[in-house]
């Protein structure tokens, strides 16, 4: 399993909303979800379900049709290899565990880049790069 870039979970929440305040996000994280490459992980479909459905109130059946509309995304399961890399990640580099979490899934990948907005712009990660779509 392989992909070229990982998409965190505020991409797919971004592409999701409905808020017109965030009509330039929006359309950025759905520019980001419609090119070829991008990876996702277990930890990012179920934060992505829990933050749509409770803070979101997006019904159910939408967010569930969504994650099945990634299907052809790589997705990787949280294994005990990828939690124990987390760990190392957060040591190094001081982030909290789920950040670590989504950089060891990228890396498992062969990630070269995350799109995120949690993380620093531009650093490096376990060779891992950060891109904030947004700025």
């Amino acid at each position: 399993m392989h992909a070229e870039f990982f998409l965190d979970t505020n991409i797919l929440l971004y592409a999701a909303s409905s808020n017109k305040s965030e009509q330039r996000k929006r359309t950025k994280a759905r520019e980001l979800l419609a090119m070829e490459g991008g990876g996702l992980s277990v930890q990012v479909q179920a934060e992505f379900y829990v933050n749509a459905t409770a803070k979101f109130k997006i019904p159910h059946d939408q967010v569930v049709g969504i994650l099945e509309s990634l299907e052809a995304y790589p997705v990787l399961a949280v294994t005990e290899s990828v939690f124990w890399a987390a760990l190392q990640i957060k040591n190094r580099y001081k982030l909290s565990y789920w950040d670590s979490a989504i950089i060891a899934a990228a890396v498992e990948l062969g990630c070269q880049a995350v799109y995120s907005e949690d993380l620093n712009h531009g650093q490096t990660y376990a060779g891992v790069r950060v891109i904030n779509p947004f700025v």
